[in-house]
């Protein structure tokens, strides 16, 4: 048994996502002891920016005629698909950062997409828990209600691309702690808090199949 876990934030001391997923993970390995957790942090160690437009530029040319940097772009796409297509569960903690998905997601995604194909269920019905957290709120009747162009994205790749069965935990309200303009809004983002660590320790146990 083999899960993967994947962290996005640019700061990893201090990633409110981390905190999920690492229960989540948590979870998954004390059903699993002495199983095999495949980790990769894409804050801390980002894919390079233009390996997404290399391969893809790659797969259009003729073998003979592609540059190291392409060869080394398909490698690397290739590799990451299949790192996920071996996953038999998989945790994701990505941020929403600037009302869209990070950037390094979104590279290894595309790279992922490059090899396996638009086609494939590279996830199919593997379980998987995505946690995706955000500074301040969106939800329904707030003033940034849709202003999260991140969380639509993550689940269209993730279950409708890639087939996963796919449970979702969010946790709003983050900075509320550190922002003196969220200041009202403490109370509720400790609640908040607590229901999306509560969430994690049901869906870790769910992951594991227990």
């Amino acid at each position: 048994m083999t899960l993967f876990r994947l962290d996005a934030s640019i700061f990893p001391g201090a990633s409110a996502g981390a905190e999920i997923a690492d229960i989540v993970e948590s979870r998954w390995i004390e059903a699993n002891p002495g199983e095999t957790v495949v980790r990769r942090h894409l804050g801390t160690a980002p894919l390079p920016a233009a390996a997404w437009a290399d391969a893809t530029v790659a797969a259009g040319t003729p073998e003979a005629d592609r540059t190291p940097a392409q060869r080394d772009a398909l490698a690397l796409a290739a590799s990451l698909a299949d790192e996920l297509k071996a996953a038999d569960a998989v945790v994701l903690a990505v941020p929403l950062y600037n009302f869209g998905v990070s950037q390094h997601f979104k590279t290894w995604a595309d790279l992922v997409i490059t090899a396996a194909g638009p086609t494939d269920l590279v996830l199919k019905d593997v379980p998987t828990v995505l946690v995706t957290t955000k500074g301040g709120g969106y939800g329904p009747g707030t003033p940034r209600e849709g202003w999260d162009h991140s969380t639509p994205y993550l689940r269209r790749v993730l279950a409708d691309m890639w087939g996963a069965d796919l449970t979702v935990i969010e946790r709003e309200l983050t900075l509320a702690a550190t922002n003196p303009q969220l200041e009202p809004l403490r109370p509720l983002a400790a609640e908040l808090h607590g229901k999306a660590l509560d969430a994690a320790h049901e869906a870790g146990r769910a992951l594991a199949g227990k």
